[in-house]
């Protein structure tokens, strides 16, 4: 095959980390390393490369000089490709064979899908533990190929590459643990439940953005199909149905669960949102990234008990008699209104004189000053007032701030205030 034309992989890599760029750092986590053996290029030792290599958005179309990479390139666990221009997979395996310690490699929105990976070129990513294919539009034959050759493979990325199906491999992948397979058009969940198949130790599946209609499955082939699953993110789906989010229930290990944005909860307040879905998933422990604390579970399942008890019998959801049987029924919680109050009737006492007023407690002790002027016909300037509350066991207190607002006397109605002239 000819050289592809365009930036090779080590051309990239010298002008990224010469020492002008990217000078030599020592500490904790650097990970920086520079070959010492004689032979290779004699650019070797004015490189200063870290075990972490980012060469996205770079304009690579191809691999470059092998011993090159390989001199260079021994100690790298982590390299992101994303965003390059690398269409053939036998480019890709010059790079990676000759990276012997990879652990994660990202080949996103790279045009992978103009070629075919061979097994000969698969077998070069035997090591790899994250791989990230989004927006390759990496087939699924290419996805299975890579799945038979990768034994120690934890982590796939295969976001956004306009999956419509899924197709099942003839092996499982035992190894897969997280799959985020977000931003495709997965809508039956007859495709969700092949991944179940295919991943039968999988305990993070992230599903956001794939409008999946409804969870169709009976609750005993839910736990054999998913049962390691600890975490699904649900977010963006077009979940509609109350009965969707109990099938959630029958995840055996499930804690986690982000439901986001989906057309079910939109009618619902924020806290109706939250509460019904605690209620309805007691073994839940963090929803939309928040941990269900026992409290709040407590809250979300009285609140829930109360929310359904006026609904007609055939209505009530199952979940609502198994929270009868924990905490009885449930009358509705009083309506209380804990808005300050806004304004007081108080006795105004000045001399021998009484007068009962509405006065306004959002106003201040100076403006309160102003609207009795005329009722004990003093100047503001000569004016003492003192507040006397009828139930507390104290004497007056003297308003002496004329920036204070009355309400934070703690004025009610029934209370006093005295008027006196500071000369008499």
């Amino acid at each position: 095959m000819d050289q592809p034309s365009g930036r090779s992989f080590m051309q990239v890599l010298c002008e990224k980390y010469s020492p002008e760029n990217f000078p030599y750092r020592r500490g904790p986590g650097m990970g920086v390393h520079v070959p010492a053996t004689p032979q290779g290029s004699p650019m070797k030792d004015r490189l200063n490369l870290p075990s972490v290599l980012v060469l996205n958005s770079c304009g690579i179309t191809c691999a470059g000089d092998e011993k090159e990479i390989a001199a260079f390139c021994a100690h790298v666990s982590e390299l992101d490709l994303s965003d390059n221009k690398l269409e053939d997979w036998h480019e890709v395996s010059k790079i990676v064979s000759n990276v012997p310690q990879l652990e994660f490699l990202n080949l996103s929105s790279n045009p992978l899908n103009l070629s075919v990976l061979e097994r000969t070129y698969a077998g070069s990513f035997s090591g790899v533990r994250k791989l990230v294919l989004n927006n390759s539009k990496a087939s699924w034959e290419t996805v299975h190929m890579i799945l038979q050759e990768l034994p120690d493979l934890e982590e796939l990325f295969l976001c956004l590459n306009d999956y419509e199906t899924v197709s099942c491999p003839s092996i499982c992948c035992h190894s897969l643990k997280l799959l985020h397979i977000t931003d495709n058009n997965l809508q039956d969940w007859t495709e969700i439940r092949k991944l179940g198949v295919m991943f039968p130790s999988l305990d993070t599946l992230v599903l956001a953005n794939n409008h999946l209609n409804a969870i169709e499955e009976p609750d005993d082939s839910l736990a054999r199909l998913f049962p390691n699953l600890r975490s699904i993110s649900l977010h963006k789906s077009g979940l509609q149905s109350w009965e969707d989010i109990d099938k959630l229930n029958s995840f055996p290990k499930l804690e986690e669960v982000r439901l986001l944005g989906i057309p079910l909860l939109q009618p619902y307040t924020t806290e109706e949102r939250r509460k019904l879905v605690i209620a309805r998933l007691p073994s839940v422990s963090k929803l939309n990234g928040s941990v269900v604390t026992d409290g709040e579970r407590e809250d979300s399942e009285r609140f829930f008990i109360r929310y359904y008890v006026d609904v007609p019998q055939e209505e009530v959801p199952f979940r609502y008699h198994e929270l009868i049987t924990k905490y009885g029924k449930l009358e509705p919680l009083a309506e209380v209104d804990l808005r300050p109050q806004s304004s007081a009737k108080v006795e105004v006492h000045f001399n021998d004189q009484v007068e009962e007023m509405s006065i306004r407690l959002d106003q201040t002790v100076a403006e309160l000053k102003k609207q009795l002027k005329t009722l004990v016909q003093l100047p503001t300037s000569n004016m003492l007032l003192y507040y006397f509350d009828h139930e507390a066991p104290f004497g007056p207190e003297e308003m002496k701030y004329s920036s204070r607002a009355l309400h934070s006397f703690g004025i009610r109605d029934g209370d006093k205030i005295y008027v006196e002239s500071k000369t008499k």
